[in-house]
Formats: C-alpha cells, sequence, structure tokens
C-alpha cells in the first residue's frame, strides 16, 4: 500500500468545504459547508457536521480513506477548518469568554514583540487544539450498515462505526482539560501541554529558551484559566435483548461523548451511534495495575435517539393537515382504540382505557400542591384474555417505558437502588425501572404475584409522582411521573363468582383506590363469542395478521404523532360541567353504600373521572370539556366492573317490581311480633308502605302491587285501607 501524502489529502479536504453545493428549487447554488463556516467564523455555531454522503458525491475514495482512518482525517478537517476559517470571517466579533479574550490577547503579543528570525521552542508554540473554538464531527455514509455491540471488534479499531443499543448509565457532564498551560516562576514564558490520553504527567521544568542558558531552573506553575476544557460524558451502551445469540448475555460498551454530544440522552433511550472505536491507552500505575490487557471505547461522533421498534429515527415532524384529516374523521375513538393491538380480538373498552393511559390527564399544580395528571389502570382478569400481550404491546408502543414483572423484581429495582460508582468510587443513586419510565408508562405484569414489601415501594410513584429516598447518606426525592399499567390475577388463580370482589382481588385498598381504573376480565363460555375468537386466533397463525375490519388500523409511528400532538393540548372543566360532575359522584357514592359487593369508592374516583374526561377531551384536541366527555369516563367505570354484574343476573330471572314488593309484605306479616306489625297474617298498610319506600320502589308501585294481589285474592284489605290481611 503507497504511502499517503497527507498535505494533498488536507487540500482535497479544503477543497470540499469551499467548493461543495448543492441547487435549491429555484436552481440557485447552496454552499452547505461555506455557510456554516461563516457561522463559526462568528462564533454563532460551535459543531460542525461533515456529512459523508456529501463527500461521497464529490470523491469516495476520500470517504474511504475517512472511513478506515477517522482519527486522523478529523484532524486534517479540523486544521483545514483553522486555515479556512479567516477567510470567512466578514466581521469582528466580540470576545464571548474568557478564552476568547486570552487568545485575542496572545496573538497580539505574538505579533508585537517577536523578532523574525528568533526561532521558538516547538513546546512554546501555541498547539492548535488551543485556538480553535469549533468541534468537528462525522455523520456516516447512508450506506454503513449499523453494527451490534458485539460485531465491533479488532478490525474496527480506527474505523468510523455506527452502532445501536440502548443507554444504560450516563453519568454526569464534566470539564476534561484538552491543553494544560503552565508559566514559569523565572522567566514568565508559558508553556503548553496538549493532552490525549485519561492522565496526564504534568511539566514541571520550564523549557524556555531563557531558562536552559541561564540554568535558573524556573518551576513550572498550572494556569487553569488559560487551559482549555472541554464537556465530557461517559455513556454506556448495551445491546437490543433481541440480538444476543442464544444463552448469552447482552455485551456493552463505554461511549465518550464530549462537546456538543453531551447531554443528548438519558438512561433508556434507543439510540444509534456513529463514532471512532479505539483502543484506551493508560499510563503510569494504572497500565501497571491493567497489565496486558487494553479496554476499549468509542468516541461519540453524532448520536442519534431512536424509536423502539422500527428501525428509525424519532419523528418530531409535525402531522400534516391531510394524516390529521385521515385519523379525526367519524368514529375516531373507536377507531383509534382499534389500533391499539388490533391482533388481539375484542377488549374494546379495555382498549379505549388504554389509549386514555397513553394520552394522559391534565396535571394541575394549584399553589405547591400538586395534583397528577397521569392514568394509572390495572387489569385484573382470568388467564389467557391476553392481558399481557396488551401490556407488551403498550410497551412497544409507548415513546417511554418500561416493562417489569412482579416476581422479577424488587422493591429497589423499580425504585432507586444506591451504587458505587466504578469512575469515581463514591455512592450514586442508580434509577430503577419507575424513574427510567419517568414521563412514561411503567408495565408491571404478575401484579398479584409481587412481595408485598416490594409493592409497597409504588404506592408513593401512584399519587405523589416522586420517589423519596434516605439511605447511605443520600437524601434526596427522584421524579417518576409515570403511568402505571399494572396485570394481575384474582386470588385463587382466576375469578370465583361465589365469593366477593374484595375476596376475589386481595389487594390493599389504599393501592386499589390509586388506580383510576380496575379493569375486571371475566373469562365466560359463550357459544357465539368462542366460535368468533377461535376464528379470530386461528387467522392470525396463518396469516400473521389480524383479520379484515371495516376499517384499517393506523400504524404505530402514525399513533405516536398523534399522541404527542394531544399530549400538547391542556383542556380546561368548564363551570357549567362542574355540578354535574359532583352529583354523578355523590351518585355513585351512595351506590356503592347501598351495594355490598363494589369496590372501594373515595373522593379519588372523583379525580379519576376529572382526568378521563380531561384525557377525553385531549383526544378530541379540543381546550375544554364537553359532557360526552364525562359520560363516557363514567361508562368506562362503569364498563370495568360490568363484566362481574352480568353473571348474577343470569343466574336469577328479573322480578317485577310487585313480585318484590309482596315479598317485602309476606316478610313483615311472618315477623308477625304483636305490636310491630299486628298478628301473625296481619300487617299494618302504613308499616308495609314505609318498608317498600326505604326500598326504593315509589307509592304508586305500592299502589298497583296491593291491587293486584287483592284481585288474585292472596290478601284482603279492610275499607279503611289500613290493615293488609292473608287470606
Amino acid at each position: 500500500m503507497a504511502r499517503k501524502d497527507y498535505a494533498a489529502e488536507k487540500d482535497k479536504c479544503k477543497r470540499f468545504l469551499q467548493e461543495f453545493y448543492s441547487e435549491d428549487d429555484n436552481g440557485k447554488k447552496v454552499f452547505k459547508y461555506g455557510a456554516q463556516l461563516v457561522a463559526l467564523a462568528h462564533r454563532e455555531q460551535v459543531s460542525l457536521f461533515v456529512d459523508l454522503d456529501d463527500v461521497a458525491e464529490e470523491d469516495p475514495e476520500l470517504v474511504e480513506s475517512i472511513c478506515e482512518n477517522a482519527k486522523r482525517y478529523t484532524e486534517l478537517f479540523a486544521d483545514a477548518i483553522h486555515e479556512l476559517l479567516p477567510e470567512y470571517k466578514e466581521r469582528d466579533i466580540v470576545a464571548k469568554d474568557s478564552l476568547d479574550v486570552y487568545i485575542e490577547h496572545r496573538l497580539m503579543m505574538e505579533q508585537r514583540g517577536r523578532d523574525p528570525a528568533d526561532m521558538r521552542d516547538a513546546r512554546n508554540q501555541y498547539p492548535p487544539e488551543l485556538m480553535r473554538r469549533f468541534e468537528m464531527y462525522f455523520k456516516a455514509p447512508s450506506t454503513a450498515k449499523p453494527k451490534v455491540v458485539r460485531d465491533v471488534r479488532a478490525d474496527s479499531i480506527g474505523h468510523l462505526v455506527n452502532v445501536r443499543g440502548i443507554v444504560t448509565r450516563a453519568t454526569e457532564v464534566k470539564p476534561m482539560m484538552a491543553v494544560a498551560t503552565y508559566t514559569c516562576d523565572q522567566c514568565g514564558a508559558e508553556t503548553y501541554q496538549p493532552i490525549q490520553s485519561p492522565s496526564f504527567m504534568p511539566l514541571v521544568m520550564c523549557p524556555s529558551q531563557e531558562c536552559v542558558t541561564n540554568k535558573s531552573g524556573g518551576r513550572l506553575y498550572l494556569q487553569t484559566r488559560g487551559s482549555k476544557f472541554v464537556k465530557f460524558q461517559e455513556l454506556r451502551i448495551q445491546e437490543h435483548s433481541d440480538q444476543v445469540p442464544v444463552g448469552n448475555i447482552p455485551r456493552s460498551m463505554t461511549v465518550y461523548a464530549r462537546g456538543e454530544n453531551t447531554r443528548l440522552t438519558q438512561p433508556g433511550d434507543h439510540v444509534a451511534i456513529t463514532g471512532i472505536f479505539l483502543p484506551l491507552l493508560r499510563t503510569g500505575f494504572k497500565q501497571a495495575v491493567q497489565g496486558l490487557l487494553s479496554e476499549t471505547y468509542m468516541e461519540a461522533h453524532s448520536i442519534t435517539l431512536m424509536n423502539k421498534t422500527e428501525d428509525d429515527e424519532l419523528g418530531n415532524n409535525e402531522l400534516t393537515d391531510e394524516e390529521l384529516r385521515s385519523i379525526t374523521e367519524e368514529g375516531f375513538y373507536e377507531k383509534l382504540a382499534g389500533s391499539i393491538a388490533p391482533e388481539i380480538y375484542g377488549h374494546e373498552d379495555v382498549k379505549k382505557a388504554l389509549l386514555l393511559l397513553l394520552v394522559g390527564g391534565v396535571q394541575q399544580a394549584p399553589k405547591g400542591m400538586k395534583i397528577r395528571g397521569n392514568i394509572n389502570i390495572c387489569l385484573m382478569g382470568d388467564p389467557g384474555v391476553a392481558k399481557s400481550q396488551l401490556l407488551s404491546y403498550i410497551d412497544r408502543l409507548a415513546p417511554r417505558s418500561q416493562y417489569t414483572t412482579g416476581r422479577g423484581s424488587s422493591g429497589v429495582g423499580l425504585t432507586a437502588a444506591v451504587m458505587r460508582d466504578p469512575l469515581t468510587g463514591e455512592m450514586t443513586l442508580e434509577g430503577g425501572a419507575l424513574v427510567l419510565a419517568d414521563l412514561g408508562i411503567c408495565c408491571i405484569d404478575e401484579f398479584d404475584k409481587m412481595a408485598d414489601a416490594d409493592r409497597t415501594a409504588i404506592h408513593e410513584v401512584m399519587e405523589q409522582q416522586t420517589i423519596s429516598i434516605a439511605k447511605a447518606g443520600i437524601m434526596t426525592s427522584l421524579n417518576a411521573r409515570c403511568s402505571i399499567l399494572a396485570a394481575a390475577n384474582p386470588a385463587y388463580g382466576r375469578y370465583n363468582p361465589r365469593k366477593s370482589i374484595e375476596q376475589n382481588i386481595q389487594l390493599p385498598a389504599a393501592l386499589l383506590s390509586r388506580f383510576d381504573l380496575l379493569w375486571l376480565i371475566q373469562d365466560k363460555p359463550d357459544a357465539d363469542a368462542d366460535l368468533r375468537l377461535a376464528q379470530h386466533i386461528t387467522y392470525v397463525h396463518q396469516h400473521c395478521r389480524q383479520p379484515p375490519t371495516h376499517f384499517t388500523p393506523i400504524d404505530m409511528k402514525l399513533m405516536r404523532r398523534y399522541i404527542s400532538v394531544c399530549k400538547k393540548k391542556q383542556p380546561v372543566v368548564p363551570e357549567s360541567l362542574a355540578d354535574y360532575i359532583t352529583a354523578a359522584y355523590v351518585e355513585m357514592r351512595k351506590e356503592a353504600r347501598v351495594s355490598k359487593d363494589t369496590t372501594f369508592t373515595s373522593a379519588r374516583t372523583l379525580l379519576s373521572i376529572l382526568r378521563l374526561s380531561t384525557a377525553l377531551a385531549r383526544l378530541r384536541l379540543m381546550d375544554s370539556v364537553e359532557k360526552e366527555d364525562v359520560n363516557e369516563a363514567m361508562r368506562l367505570m362503569e364498563m370495568s366492573k360490568d363484566s362481574l354484574q352480568a353473571d348474577k343476573s343470569s343466574t336469577t330471572r328479573t322480578q317485577r317490581p310487585a313480585d318484590v314488593i309482596f315479598s317485602l309484605v309476606r316478610e313483615l306479616a311472618t315477623e308477625g311480633v304483636a305490636g310491630r306489625g299486628g298478628a301473625g297474617g296481619v300487617v299494618r298498610m302504613s308499616e308495609a308502605e314505609q318498608r317498600c319506600i326505604s326500598r326504593g320502589f315509589t307509592p304508586a308501585q305500592f299502589q298497583e302491587a296491593l291491587e293486584e294481589y287483592e284481585e288474585l285474592n292472596v290478601w284482603q284489605v279492610n275499607q279503611a285501607r289500613s290493615r293488609i290481611t292473608f287470606v
């Protein structure tokens, strides 16, 4: 292989930056990099991204060289930009920070007090890293295939590689020294030391000509103000679980992000990172400890956030009017709900509730008090009603989400663990599943099989939306503004209709009241429904898609974008509806008091109705809640218990009011205590009427029943209509 002439390569880079253009709609030349160089010269822009697709148009060979020797070409491009910048400077700029002033001052001193014949020592010349106030990054060519973490091996050292994975750790951003500046205490000369590796050996003796000649032995002192620091952050990325071969555990890789690439990701994000794969050179004591092994890392050049399922970038682009129209046509609420897990048969109302969970209600914060807007749902049902499938679908659909199971997660794993940081050795907090799902959804499967001690960790998150921690000398509260979607089986494995609801659920009331909707799904045998379900399942098995329906389901990408549009709306509850909602709530409380077989109803239920109705208003992209929204919210609350109420009516025939009144009067007669209802078989009219009205019947219904049974000659009423005598 012939030796490369790097001076010629640098000219190529220069030529590319100056001459590359694209044509706009009017056929006018647009110099993409020229415009960026002007912005860099005026300090309006810090980082310059060179897109290798653009380089490929001009010089395909150069792209190959860049991909194989990325570190060297980064320097060449940076040198080229540094030399070009003075040509692109159109006006004098005001110094932005102390380093600008420092550089200007040095250049002035250089021009003023130097004899042209005087050659300076190389150490005393300004290193280019110090004078540059820009950063240079490459964007990988679109033809480059993304690699899996475990495929980045020795042959990739020094190459530009594109890796996909999940961020598991991100340290804080700290300043890292790029150039150290020293001054001599004897001759006052400045000495510079560019730093390449993570650790460096400070210079001690002054290398300037003066000190060497005079043998004065000047000592050097580090000047922090004159040194240059860059932002530095360390990330760990781990490969996706579906890329792990059989029987292995996921591999991870260290990524160093500098400058403008810091603070772009949080733990839990799915990312694609382009960067240079390099070995980590350690010096001195660290190397002795490390022995013959060498670590590797990746220097990030560009970081893009990805979607969870499809291999594309997170779409932040707005919805077009056409797309909005296609979604918001007639019956769009049913259509959106039907598009959630269309492969799963039925469960229309459950899907509507899950749609509202994705959209979320509006959070209120009156004077320091916080009322959550997130909706929590618990799906409690018999085995085999596709609860876990719904959960995993929501996990894929939501932009931020975490999926855990009850037995597999401890209380610490859900909230936060205190860990020792491997870099610095100090105690740090590592967020658990609920913290990672902040502003997203946390799906918890097998909720009933969780240990009670671990389940208490969730209580605070579900209402206060924070996690307070006081352990290992760390006192803090973390944000966990997440919606919780839990799936559980009833206490006896499947729902036992002979027991009450409370006995079936067996979760503490404190936890149940925090769920806005507790959805009880029963799997009842029913010939027609079973047939349709079986046909649906076999169709999905044969064709790997859902059977044709009367509408085409909206795809995931469009759903995600529509939901993010909905979340921007902040609907309010108008005053006209306030009385309606309060009356409805009071009625619900009354029903709960009368019937013994209902779940716990508290003031949180009222807040749930408000949250569900604001979520419905958001879904319609409206700014105020309407009466239909409240009705639909109430209907969902009724429907969530509906599958249980149905089996009672099927066992006993519905009774007419007259029959019930007759049985009430007969009860009074059999009580037959003298003085209470008279002698056996004789009942006082006023007593009977009182008893029936207290049971919710009207006086008119009582009179009808009285006449009906009198005609049948079951009882007789005296002339004064004060006594009923059984025949």
